[in-house]
């Protein structure tokens, strides 16, 4: 374990067990996982200035990628 790690949660986590039927991702939505990545100091050190959320905003970016790359995969078929 990182001795300097220091948790800086700014949402809530709300966990739900695995649903007993196939959910579509896009209903899901707002529920969290908490994961570990490794992210470049100076990009973090940029989502940090703008104020608490930093983790809302980073998740937003990351959510923005993954909708482009899925409409233009659907587009390709």
């Amino acid at each position: 374990m990182n001795k300097e790690y220091e948790p800086d949660w700014d949402q809530p986590v709300n966990r739900i067990e695995e649903p007993a039927v196939a959910v579509k991702p896009q209903t899901i939505n707002g529920v969290k996982q908490i994961v570990t990545i490794r992210l470049d100091v100076d990009m973090l050190e940029w989502f940090k200035s703008a104020g608490p959320g930093y983790q809302t905003r980073i998740n937003q970016v990351l959510r923005e990628y993954m909708d482009a790359q899925r409409a233009a995969a659907s587009q390709e078929k």
